[in-house]
C-alpha cells in the first residue's frame, strides 16, 4: 500500500465515480516512486519518463515493440507438463495453471517470426512473469524450434533473454536443456547466420550460463542485471564485498563480456543497422 492507493485514487473516485476509475491506471516506477500514466508508460515502451528505469516487460509485450503487428506467434512441442510428480506447499501442475491464466501463454518462452525493415527472422522471448523466465523442458523445446526453424529457413535468429534460471520442479530434466540449447544453437551457427543475443532484465542462472552468451553479438539493455548466481551468494562465498553496479549490463560491457547496451527505444533501430550490415 503507497500514497497512490491510499490518497489519490479515493481523491480521483470521490471526483469522477468509483466505476470510473479503473485499477491499472496508473503504474509506480519502482526507481524514483514516480506515478506514471499507463498509456503514456505503453506510448514510451515501458521506460520511466523521469528516471529512465526501463519496466520488466511480457513477451507480448516485447514482440509488438519489436514488430509492431508483423509477426507471427509459432507454436512448439507440447511437454509433459510434471515429468516429476513436484509438489512442495502447493502442486507443480496447480502453480502452471495459475501462471498460464495469468499470462495467457503455455509457459514462459514465444517463439514468433516477423519482419523488420523488410527483412525476415525468428525470434524468441522469455517472460519473467511466468514463474521468474524460469527454464524448463516446454522453454528449452521453445529454444530448440526456434533454432531450428531458423536453420531450415535460412533466417537470423534473435533471443530475447529474461530468466531467473533453470525451473527446480523439473529437477535434472530441467539442467539438461542448458546442453540442449547450447548444442541447437552450435548447429545454427554453421551457417554463418547470425544470432543476436539481447540480455533483458533479469538475465540469470542456467539461461546466462548457457545459450545467452553465445551470441554473435551480445547486446543487453540498460541497467540489466545479468550474471549466474546472485551478489549476495557471491559475496558470502568469497567474503568480499563485490564492485559497485556488478552485474549491471553497463559494468559487464566496461569488462568486455557484452557488445552493447542499448536503450529499449533504439534497440529496434541498432538491431535494424547490425542485421543490414550482416545480412544481404
Amino acid at each position: 500500500m503507497n500514497w497512490i492507493t491510499n490518497f489519490v485514487r479515493p481523491k480521483l473516485q470521490a471526483f469522477v465515480g468509483k466505476k470510473e476509475v479503473p485499477d491499472n491506471l496508473w503504474e509506480t516506477c519502482p526507481k524514483c516512486s514516480q506515478m506514471l500514466l499507463k498509456k503514456e508508460l505503453i506510448v514510451n515502451q515501458f521506460v520511466c519518463k523521469h528516471c529512465d528505469y526501463h519496466f520488466r516487460i511480457t513477451a507480448k509485450e516485447r514482440l509488438d515493440i519489436f514488430f509492431g503487428k508483423n509477426y507471427i506467434i509459432m507454436d512448439t512441442p507440447k511437454i509433459k507438463p510434471d515429468p516429476l510428480n513436484f509438489k512442495d506447499n502447493k502442486k507443480y501442475t496447480e502453480r502452471l495453471k495459475t501462471a498460464q491464466k495469468k499470462n495467457q501463454t503455455n509457459d514462459s518462452v514465444i517463439v514468433a517470426s516477423g519482419t523488420i525493415n523488410g527483412k525476415k527472422i525468428v525470434t524468441a522471448v522469455f517472460d519473467f512473469n511466468f514463474m521468474g523466465g524460469s527454464m524448463g523442458m516446454a522453454a528449452g523445446e521453445a529454444i530448440v524450434t526456434a533454432c531450428d526453424f531458423a536453420k531450415k529457413n535460412f533466417l537470423p535468429l534473435i533471443i530475447f533473454s529474461s530468466s531467473g534460471g533453470a525451473r527446480m520442479q523439473e529437477g535434472i530434466l530441467s539442467l539438461m536443456q542448458m546442453p540442449r540449447t547450447v548444442i541447437a544453437i552450435n548447429a545454427f551457427g554453421k551457417l554463418n547466420l547470425p544470432f543476436i543475443s539481447i540480455l533483458t532484465d533479469p538475465t540469470t542462472g542456467g539461461v546466462s550460463a548457457s545459450f545467452a552468451m553465445l551470441g554473435d553479438i551480445i547486446i543487453a539493455e540498460k541497467n540489466a542485471t545479468i550474471g549466474f548466481a546472485g551478489s549476495r551468494v557471491i559475496e558470502d562465498t568469497i567474503k568480499e564485498k563485490l564492485p559497485q553496479n556488478f552485474q549491471k549490463s553497463e559494468y559487464l560491457m566496461e569488462k568486455g563480456m557484452i557488445d552493447l547496451v542499448v536503450h529499449r527505444k533504439e534497440l529496434k533501430t541498432k538491431i535494424q543497422d547490425i542485421l543490414d550490415f550482416l545480412v544481404a
